[in-house]
């Protein structure tokens, strides 16, 4: 991790309720938005911190993010974190991160401009650790319908659930010692790593498996600009989603039942495809099967990962062991 950091604004006095995270990669204008309502939405609300990680940005975000920086009266810290993968840029991000409340968005969502408010008076009664997602609106009308969460109402996962989609990474949030219970993220997963997606899904599931509760509240809100138009351009995010999806399974399988219940379900859905009925979505006839073709996919590739991993270690542990005691003749 280079984890170095190349700024940090002036901070108000008293406590830290809230630390937000954004990670950032080449974004330009859209990195501007989101910022911009950064700063709406912190208007009036003390006890606030920014963490912006620029992961690896070959454009102009430096000069960007350092002009926001100087305008802000909140904390601001700029992370540099050059190694790709959303996971690393978040866990860069983490380390850093000092209020009671972490919150995540993307940097091409728009916050509400109670965002921040809304946020701690949902939190204010909750006992600790507490993992709460908020509502995720459609930012352009001309985009697909995807990547969004428009339920009204509060809902708890249940235990025994599988996360993936119940709330997401553009709008999350929890106690600060969630981390301490679960862990980082898992950098083999997201945007930029090996399995592409799926960092927010397992630390998630991880969370759930440890007890914290973890609900959606629709009262604070983002809008996600996300820009996807074309029947390819969803078949490539859910293709994603389900590889990222299968290498979690893989990731767990051996150790925790819900995954056997979960994978069970994506072979019962096929059966769907072949019955009468709307679609989830139009462009793809048989959504369930090549929901399932990715699935087995990531599955796979965790697995041959995992094997070629451990291969590569075997021969050093063997080297190790016959290497002679001080001393002693071999």
């Amino acid at each position: 991790m280079d984890g170095a950091i190349a700024a940090a604004g002036p901070r108000k006095a008293g406590m830290t309720h809230v630390s937000l995270l954004l990670c950032t990669r080449d974004r330009g204008i859209s990195l501007d938005r989101t910022l911009a309502s950064i700063t709406l939405a912190a208007d009036g609300f003390d006890g606030l911190q920014v963490i912006v990680v620029d992961n690896g940005s070959i454009d102009d975000t430096t000069t960007r993010l350092a002009a926001w920086r100087v305008q802000q009266r909140f904390a601001v810290t700029i992370v540099e974190e050059s190694r790709p993968g959303l996971a690393r840029a978040r866990n860069a991000g983490l380390a850093r991160a000092t209020g009671r409340i972490v919150a995540m968005t993307d940097d091409d969502c728009v916050l509400d401009r109670s965002f921040f408010a809304l946020l701690v008076q949902r939190f204010a009664d909750v006992p600790a650790p507490m993992v709460i997602g908020g509502r995720i609106l459609l930012g352009d009308e001309a985009d697909l319908p995807v990547t969004i969460k428009l339920e009204d109402h509060a809902m708890l996962a249940s235990p025994d659930a599988f996360p993936g989609g119940f709330v997401m990474g553009a709008n999350l949030a929890f106690t600060r010692d969630v981390v301490d219970r679960v862990g980082p993220f898992d950098e083999r997963f997201g945007a930029g790593a090996r399995f592409v997606a799926a960092e927010d899904t397992d630390f998630l599931f991880r969370a759930m498996g440890c007890g914290v509760p973890v609900r959606y509240d629709p009262h604070f809100a983002v809008a996600h600009h996300h820009g996807r138009r074309s029947p390819a351009a969803l078949r490539t995010l859910l293709a994603g989603y389900a590889f990222g999806d299968g290498a979690l399974y893989a990731k767990h399988i051996l150790y925790d039942a819900r995954i056997v219940r979960t994978l069970f379900r994506d072979i019962g859905n096929v059966v769907g495809d072949l019955r009468a009925g709307p679609r989830p979505f139009e462009s793809i006839r048989f959504f369930h099967a090549f929901r399932l073709r990715n699935i087995v996919r990531g599955l796979a590739v965790y697995i041959w990962s995992a094997m070629r991993e451990r291969m590569s270690v075997a021969p050093a542990r063997r080297v190790h062991r016959r290497r002679p005691i001080a001393g002693r003749s071999a």
